[in-house]
Formats: structure tokens, C-alpha cells, sequence
């Protein structure tokens, strides 16, 4: 195991050192390296610098590829280990893929420039070896295996689709496979260990129908010889969180979906073949012999890991709770994990912990601040001979040491529940889908389901009886309006109450559209309103007589009836309410049918619009524009006699009092 704990940019050199004896194997004179990069078989040695500039201006190189050996005098090394020979130097001002890909045999190594993936033999890097031209690559990825395959990824441009292609090494001229795709922002190509499937993972930037805010991703498989080229198909909606292939080559997991995840393996032919018990998880990790892989959740999850016994039918070996874990890998030989929470992805808690296959933790250690740990590369470990489940070692001092201070809960903490929903049962809406909760299904709609991942469309109270679905947020069961017209709202109420209301809608009606349109008619010989458009201006002297003999009778109140209780002073109250006049000229015999009620309308008002004048003259401008300096002069005269201490500028202004009357004196006004 190799544990580095770089503070900061290295700024004299870096130091190679053999792990098995700890010797050094030699010294790079080079300064401010941020990145470092070994080739497969630890030949080469990669360092990426910060771009600068010399002193004429021009770029620097700052990646340079070093030539390491462990023969003291081979290669240009001396004894003493002080020296090392520069095999390139390059240009490179991107950190993102600043790093040179190598076969995996190291004979030939290969990089990106503008339209152009340029490919070196792995010895002289000044010299291109052979390149593969495509107008608008960007990234791209080298095969593993015998066989030298490429898949280059091409970005949308030009209206055109994004696309991944596969090439055989060096010959270029002859597609083996493609993908075209319009949904693509960035890629990741995973081949698998023999080099004969890649996984393409799409992603976008933005989700354009609103389900995700992370953007829309998808994957693909592709093989080398054309015979597969699909698109993964996905039963659960959500997000992929994760994607790797088995050491095998012959399955790969994908964790995909929104909470709680779905986690499925898939084989090489893309059929899926086994899935998992749905959890909040979003890692997958297979062992390096693969038996074995861990299904957890890190990042903003609890951390726990979950490891399956792949040949014993998927059987579930035991769970880890690697709380603040960010990073967690296996052993070469598959038998232990290692978590650690390192700098600066968390600056507390800091430290690095072993488990055993079987969930034992084997050493744990404490530290300030790490930056970086990982297994030291065994290739040829093999695989571990017997059951390495039930044969457990003995753990290390300091993991007896830390389980001594583990205090065991008595009883597991749930989640919150405020006083009033103790006691009670959650409802499905506040549970998972793998604790029997509803599917979440997102929309990308304001209004979502009733399982807690979007706002619901109306409010629901814990442990109350479910809403009708025909009533509005709030309505109670058996009354309140009726959403989708299916209730009968008047079914409490009698048929005079019912035939009341309806009168009463319809007259409001009627008036509300007399209002808009100013248009209310009386009929003369009865009195009753009229909703015809009349001659509005021929009919207002008749309608105002008639009010002024309404107004007169309703003096004298001994004739009329006692008003009833519903009954507005509007009119608008009564559904019988209504008032009959016989057509005759004032001053002559007047009958009168008996009412009940009495219902007096206000005449329109005779509204008169005026419209602003559209301008003023330059000479009121400008005499508005004087009179308003003179107020504000007398204003900073009075601040000025209180003591305020003014600044110039307000000073200067009270100065120009004399020359600002004298304009107004000069346009006619003399105050």
C-alpha cells in the first residue's frame, strides 16, 4: 500500500521511489508539477504543469514524459539516481485529458491536438508515428487487450449529431463501429479488460423536458468487430449514477434512477441477467477476481456498502457502514476494502480503514489531514485459495482499539416524527419505494405524485382521511366545490333553496354583463329590466322619472311590506323580487300592481373621459425647470441658516440664485 500526502504543488522535484524496499529510484529537476501519470508497466512518467510563458512570450512545455528504469545506468539514470532523460515535451494547456495514453504493451502512446488524435512510438515522442484526422474530435480512448483498437468521440457541430468511432490501429481508413447521437454534451468510454465492448455513458448539460437537473444521460454498447451496436435500455426513470465493467469482460453493473436506486448486471450482449434489491445506493465496485462486488452509497448517502457473493447465486455477504467515505477500493488479491475520507473533500474526520470480505475491519488510523491513498498494483496476485469469507484474520491493534470505543445504539434511530405523528403509521407518501412506498414518477410538471418527490396537487395531513378526488386543496370530504363536476353540491339544500340560487346566479349574471356593456333598459309598460340595446340616450329621461316616483313611494313606508331577511338593498337579494308601473305621462292616474318587494337601479353614470394634454410648450419647460432650481436654492438656504455644514457643490448652486431669477424675469414671470 502506497499513501502520499502532497500539501501542496511539488516545487523542487519529484522523487521516485521503489515501494517493496523503499529505495530511491531516481530524482526529476522539475518544479511545480501538479499532475502525475505512470504508463502501464511503469516505464514512463508523465508531469503536467501550470501554463506560463518565457520570456519572449511564447507558451512553455509544460508536459513533459520522463524515461524510468531501475538499472542504474540504462536509459541516461545515473548511479546516484539524480538524473532521468525527457523521452517529450509538449504543450498542453488543458488539464482536462492532459495525460498521453499508452498501449498495453507501451509501444506506441497517443494524444490529442486540434482535429487531430497523433500517435508516437512510446521510445521517440519527437517523431509522429501515424495519425488518425476527424474534423472536430475531442476526446478519445485506447483499447486494452491484444488487439490496438480507438474510439473517438465527435461533439454536435454544425447541425450535424454527436458520434463515437472505432478504429483498428493504424488502420484508420475503415470504420469498425459507430454511434450517432443527438443528446450528448460529454461522453465516458469504458472499454472492458479484453478490448472487445466499450460502454458509452451520454450526457447532457441540461434536461430540456425538466426531469432532472443534473441533464439526461443514456448509455450505449458497442463492439470492435460491428456486430453490436445498441442502446441500453433503462425500466426505471432517473439519472445513471454508475457503470463498470466486470474483470471478467463478460458483465457490467449499472446503478441508474432516483431514489431508492435500481442496480442491474447486465452481460456483454447487453440482456440483463440479474437485478438487486432496491436501495439508496449509487456505487458499484466489482472485486479484481471477480467473485465479488459491493453496491453502496457515498457522497451524500450514509455510505453503506452492500457486498454479493457473485457464484453463490448473488448471495449477500454482509453490510459495511463506511460513513464519509470518498474512496473506496479492493485489494488486488479481492480480499480486503479500503475506505478513506481524504482532504479537501471533507477536512474532518480524515483517516484511512481495512475491511475483510466478510465485514470485519481489519486496521483503522486516524489522521489531520490526507490527500491521496490507494493499493499498491500487484498484477499477478491470483486468485485466494479456499473460502476467503469465513477465513478471517486476526484484525490489527489499532481496529481492536477503535471497536472498543464504538458505542452500539440500543435502539435504532429513525427519522424524525414530530409529537403528533408518533404512535401512528407513516403514510406511503412519506415512504421509499423500497420501503413500500409509491414509484416516483417525475413529469417535470409543478404537480407531481403522492410519494413525496414533488409538490402535491392538493394538502394532505398525515394520518387524515385521504381527500375525494373531485375536491379542491382544503375542501372537506362530502362538501366543498366540485373539481371535476361529478359531486352534486346542492344535494343538502331544498327546492325552493335550489331554485332560489339559481335565480340568483342568473340575475348576477345579467347585471354583471349590463356593467361591462352600460347598457340597462327599463320596459316602460312593466317596469321590468330590459337587457336589449336600446337607444340608451332616447330612454334616460323616462328611466330617471321612474326612479323619482320609486324614491317617493318608498316614504312612505306603512304601504310597502316588512323586508325580508335575504333581501338586499341593492335588489340583488330576492329571487321573486320585482316592480310593476302602469304607462303614464306624470300628473296623471297611476295604478299600481300589489309587490312584495321593491327594487330600485341606479341610472349609469354619465362618465366623461378627458385626455391629458399630449405636450407643453419649450416656454413652460423651461419655466417649470427655473422654479424648480429656485426651490431647491431656498431649501439648501435653510439647511445652510440651521448650521448643516453644505458641501461646494451645494454651495456653488446657492451662487447661481441671482442669474436664475434674472432668466425668470427675462420669460415673463415676476414673483
Amino acid at each position: 500500500m502506497a499513501v502520499t500526502l502532497p500539501g501542496l504543488p511539488l516545487k523542487r522535484a519529484v522523487t521516485v521511489v521503489e515501494t517493496s524496499a523503499g529505495n530511491t529510484i531516481c530524482n526529476i529537476p522539475t518544479d511545480n508539477v501538479y499532475e502525475l501519470c505512470f504508463s502501464p508497466r511503469g516505464s514512463y512518467l508523465t508531469t503536467w504543469q501550470r501554463p506560463s510563458k518565457d520570456q519572449e512570450g511564447n507558451a512553455t512545455k509544460n508536459l513533459k514524459v520522463w524515461r524510468l528504469t531501475s538499472a542504474p545506468k540504462a536509459a541516461g539514470v545515473q548511479e546516484n539516481g539524480s538524473e532521468v532523460r525527457v523521452v517529450g515535451r509538449f504543450v498542453q494547456k488543458s488539464q482536462t485529458g492532459w495525460s498521453l495514453q499508452y498501449t498495453p504493451d507501451e509501444e506506441y502512446c497517443a494524444r490529442t491536438v486540434t482535429n487531430e488524435v497523433q500517435f508516437y512510438r512510446s521510445g521517440d515522442l519527437g517523431t509522429v508515428w501515424n495519425k488518425l484526422h476527424i474534423e472536430g474530435v475531442t476526446d478519445f480512448a485506447l483499447s486494452p487487450g491484444k488487439q490496438n483498437s480507438i474510439a473517438v468521440f465527435i461533439p454536435e457541430r454544425k447541425g450535424q449529431p454527436a458520434s463515437v468511432k472505432i478504429y483498428h490501429v493504424p488502420h484508420f481508413e475503415t470504420v469498425v463501429s459507430q454511434k450517432t447521437f443527438f443528446k450528448c454534451d460529454k461522453i465516458q468510454l469504458k472499454w472492458n479488460n479484453h478490448g472487445t465492448e466499450l460502454i458509452v455513458l451520454t450526457q447532457t448539460e441540461v434536461d430540456k423536458t425538466n426531469k432532472n437537473y443534473f441533464g439526461e444521460t443514456n448509455l450505449f454498447l458497442l463492439s470492435i468487430n460491428g456486430g453490436l451496436n445498441s442502446r441500453i435500455h433503462l425500466d426505471k426513470e432517473g439519472p445513471i449514477q454508475d457503470v463498470t465493467w466486470s474483470p471478467n469482460s463478460k458483465e457490467f453493473g449499472v446503478v441508474y434512477g432516483y431514489m431508492p436506486m435500481e442496480t442491474i448486471i447486465f452481460n456483454a450482449r447487453g440482456v440483463a441477467t440479474h437485478t438487486f434489491q432496491l436501495a439508496p445506493r449509487n456505487t458499484i465496485r466489482f472485486s479484481p477476481t471477480g467473485r465479488f462486488v459491493i453496491v453502496a452509497g457515498f457522497g451524500n448517502l450514509a455510505g453503506q456498502m452492500d457486498i454479493y457473493d457473485l457464484e453463490k447465486d448473488f448471495q449477500k455477504v454482509c453490510t459495511i457502514e463506511g460513513s464519509n467515505a470518498s474512496v473506496c477500493q479492493w485489494s488486488p488479491d479481492g480480499m480486503y476494502i479500503l475506505t478513506a475520507t481524504v482532504s479537501p473533500r471533507l477536512r474532518v474526520d480524515n483517516g484511512v480503514r481495512i475491511w475483510h470480505v466478510s465485514g470485519a475491519l481489519m486496521y483503522n488510523e486516524d489522521m489531520k489531514e490526507l490527500y491521496q491513498i490507494c493499493w499498491r498494483p500487484q498484477p499477478n496476485c491470483g486468485t485466494p485459495k479456499g473460502d476467503p469469507v469465513h477465513a478471517k484474520p486476526t484484525p490489527h491493534a489499532s481496529a481492536l482499539a477503535y471497536l472498543g470505543t464504538v458505542k452500539t445504539p440500543s435502539k435504532p434511530a429513525g427519522a424524525y416524527r414530530p409529537p403528533g405523528a408518533r404512535g401512528q403509521v407513516t403514510p406511503l407518501h412519506f415512504k421509499r419505494e423500497d420501503e413500500g412506498g409509491a414509484v416516483h414518477i417525475n413529469n417535470g410538471a409543478t404537480f407531481g405524485g403522492t410519494n413525496g418527490f414533488a409538490k402535491t396537487r392538493r394538502r394532505e395531513v398525515p394520518g387524515a382521511e385521504p381527500l375525494g378526488e373531485d375536491l379542491l386543496p382544503g375542501g372537506a370530504p362530502g362538501g366543498g366545490v366540485s373539481l371535476l363536476g361529478i359531486v352534486d353540491m346542492d344535494e343538502g339544500l331544498s327546492k325552493a333553496a335550489i331554485k332560489n340560487k339559481k335565480k340568483r346566479e342568473a340575475k348576477k349574471a345579467k347585471e354583471a354583463a349590463d356593467k361591462e356593456s352600460g347598457l340597462l333598459n327599463i320596459n316602460p309598460n312593466t317596469g321590468d329590466i330590459n337587457h336589449k340595446s336600446n337607444d340608451n340616450k332616447r330612454q334616460q329621461p323616462q328611466i330617471q322619472d321612474r326612479l323619482a316616483r320609486g324614491q317617493e313611494r318608498s316614504i312612505s313606508k306603512g304601504n310597502l311590506p316588512p323586508r325580508a331577511p335575504s333581501q338586499r338593498r341593492d335588489g340583488s337579494g330576492g329571487g321573486n323580487a320585482s316592480q310593476t308601473f302602469n304607462n303614464a305621462s306624470p300628473g296623471t292616474q297611476r295604478t299600481r300592481a300589489p309587490v312584495t318587494t321593491q327594487t330600485f337601479i341606479e341610472p349609469p353614470p354619465d362618465l366623461t373621459v378627458t385626455s391629458p394634454t399630449t405636450g407643453s410648450s419649450p416656454h413652460d419647460k423651461k419655466l417649470r425647470g427655473l422654479l424648480k432650481k429656485i426651490r431647491a436654492i431656498e431649501d439648501l438656504r435653510m439647511r445652510l441658516a440651521g448650521g448643516e455644514k453644505l458641501e461646494d457643490t451645494q454651495m456653488k448652486k446657492i451662487a447661481t440664485e441671482d442669474a436664475v431669477r434674472k432668466e425668470l424675469r427675462d420669460l415673463g414671470f415676476d414673483a
